[in-house]
């Protein structure tokens, strides 16, 4: 006779990938995220997301330059060297899958993530954050001069 797992029967939470990126926004104090609707199918979006090497400095102010492939971290995640405009240059740990992207280095926390809607556009999230004390406050600082990924993202993905 086997047993029936503890967990059977029980309700499963599962979210979306742009709620699960909400939750992970809400667990930082320095942490911030933009949503928006974009007209677009999610293939289309999502293609040119998840092309970091080549899409990401077009979109993300600070970043200059991604290179996917470096050594895994600790936890066995691929790792891709960001270097930015200013002194910017940082290992992150990355967890790249269809409509989600979260990305995590010392100091910096990114993340994107995208569902298909049933009308054929596509909700869009993308989350910034520092792991720094302050982290809340040096953010607003710095909004005047770093725009909105967002709006960038959506030209870039008009261009294409």
């Amino acid at each position: 006779m086997t047993e029936e797992p503890r967990a059977a029967g029980w309700p499963v939470a599962d979210f979306d990938p742009v709620r699960r990126l909400r939750v992970v926004a809400a667990a930082g104090r320095g942490n911030r995220i933009t949503e928006t609707v974009l007209d677009q199918p999610f293939e289309r979006v999502w293609a040119l997301a998840q092309d970091l090497e080549r899409t990401m400095p077009l979109w993300i102010p600070d970043v200059r330059t991604v290179r996917l492939g470096g050594p895994p971290d600790a936890q066995g995640r691929p790792t891709a060297e960001i270097r930015g405009h200013t002194r910017l240059r940082a290992t992150f740990a990355i967890d790249l899958r269809p409509g989600w992207c979260l990305m995590q280095s010392r100091f910096v926390l990114g993340g994107m993530a995208a569902r298909a809607l049933a009308d054929g556009t596509t909700h869009f999230a993308f989350l910034g954050g520092l792991r720094v004390p302050c982290a809340g406050a040096l953010l607003t600082a710095l909004r005047p001069f770093t725009g909105s990924p967002l709006a960038r993202f959506e030209a870039l993905l008009d261009a294409a």
